[in-house]
């Protein structure tokens, strides 16, 4: 992942979708039908920066650490108790529908036995296997789809411009032969990728080094769907990917893609960092997860192994506690889509694909009543979402001779809430229908 500032975030998220205008509206929304049904992925960072638990590529990049010894935690390492059916299990466990795992990061060390002359940890750890096909495999298995993240720049590689902060090897377009053979590298790994394991998605990263000319993105991208039509591929190819991907940030309003999906740690660090136990709560992962799905989003969620291959245990709970709340309220998360617009109601909602039921989600505890604003809809029931509990409601200020709807009151007592995110099914009377206006006559 990269860290540049959140103005950039978006620039990437405006341009994120622009290699769409050729391609007929219907073809794009069926390609990524499953992916806006997903909701939920899990990212996996891993890779020889868990060893000494140092920040993934950037830490030489920035001098943190000096590249020899960086690269020096090739050789410890070892990945002796990883277990890619566990993962898998954990990662289903958890609700996702798709994973994203990194296949190679800015430091240049592939998990598979690449073909190309690099670092692989195959040939250069003790490891000695390939990483990816049993997880790729176990995965598939589970019916979670499978996604690749691939660096597009290499800090590593001998025909890569850039290697430290502020220094520069040689200027691309000042030694085009040079950047012609990183070019056939590069693409060369991607063709790899693509023939043995035919990816669901792919998820690319930086890409603001170079321009989309640079980059040969537009036949990256025909490369790829070439061999995988329905191939989806993220907002980091300058301009020739289908959804936009916001970092770390949560956007405050809902973005104008129409599809999107917020990448985010558990703690602060995308790869596994010992000195970081900043862990978010489940609380805090299913609240932000509610947002994400009100907005009309996905949240991909990360977690970082130890070098070893074990999972922290701090996300392995935050994975099962965000899985078990998932399965309790399936209805309203899963087969759901975005809710209403901002100032209806204080708090994330969800949709029927019908528009006749309305999920309200309720951050914590609520103490008394919740309000609903600007439904014109009759109230059929309202139900506690995952339980048989049937509540009432109230409509408070509607006037016979206005067509201004009242304020809806729904009493939600303490006994029949959620330790984390409680879920209201309100059944309407036909589609949804709000009064948008200002209030007057």
């Amino acid at each position: 992942m990269h860290r540049f500032s959140l103005v950039f975030v978006f620039f990437v998220m405006s341009i994120s979708v622009g290699a769409q205008g050729k391609i007929p509206a219907d073809a794009i929304r069926q390609k990524m039908q499953w992916f806006s049904e997903a909701k939920l992925g899990i990212f996996i960072h891993w890779g020889i920066y868990a060893v000494k638990g140092v920040d993934e590529s950037w830490g030489f990049y920035n001098g943190k650490i000096s590249w020899e010894d960086y690269m020096a935690q090739l050789q410890g390492f070892t990945a002796s108790k990883y277990d890619p059916e566990a993962w898998a299990s954990l990662i289903r466990e958890s609700g996702a529908k798709y994973a994203v795992v990194t296949t190679k990061h800015h430091d240049g060390v592939a998990l598979w036995d690449t073909k190309q002359k690099h670092y692989d940890v195959v040939d250069n750890s003790p490891a000695k296997r390939d990483l990816l096909t049993p997880l790729f495999a176990a995965l598939r298995k589970r019916d979670v789809r499978v996604g690749a993240y691939f660096s597009l720049i290499d800090w590593s590689h001998p025909d890569y411009p850039q290697f430290l902060k502020g220094t520069d090897r040689y200027k691309a377009s000042q030694d085009p032969a040079r950047w012609k053979r990183f070019l056939d590298f590069y693409q060369a790994q991607i063709r790899e990728l693509s023939v043995r394991f035919n990816p669901d998605l792919w998820w690319f990263d930086g890409d603001w080094e170079h321009s989309a000319e640079e980059w040969q993105a537009a036949g990256v991208r025909r490369m790829i769907l070439e061999r995988n039509p329905a191939a989806i591929i993220n907002g980091r190819l300058q301009g020739y990917g289908d959804y936009a991907t916001p970092e770390q940030n949560f956007p405050v309003t809902r973005p104008p893609e129409d599809w999107w999906e917020l990448c985010m740690t558990i703690n602060n660090n995308w790869g596994y960092q010992p000195s970081d136990t900043n862990w978010k709560t489940p609380y805090e992962v299913i609240t932000i997860f509610a947002d994400a799905i009100s907005n009309g989003g996905n949240l991909l969620l990360d977690i970082g192994p130890k070098e070893d291959g074990t999972i922290p245990e701090p996300q392995v709970h935050v994975l099962q506690e965000l899985g078990a709340w998932n399965k309790k309220h399936e209805e309203a998360v899963f087969g759901a889509n975005a809710g209403l617009p901002q100032g209806h109601f204080y708090g994330p909602t969800t949709l029927s694909s019908d528009s006749t039921d309305l999920y309200l989600f309720l951050p914590g505890k609520v103490s008394g009543q919740i309000m609903l604003k600007g439904l014109l809809n009759a109230i059929e029931s309202v139900t506690v979402v995952g339980t048989d509990q049937a509540l009432t409601h109230k409509v408070v200020g509607k006037i016979s001779w206005s067509p201004v709807p009242g304020i809806v009151y729904i009493p939600v007592p303490e006994s029949v809430q959620d330790k984390y995110m409680s879920v209201l099914k309100l059944r309407l009377k036909g589609p949804l229908r709000l009064y948008r206006g200002k209030g007057g006559l």
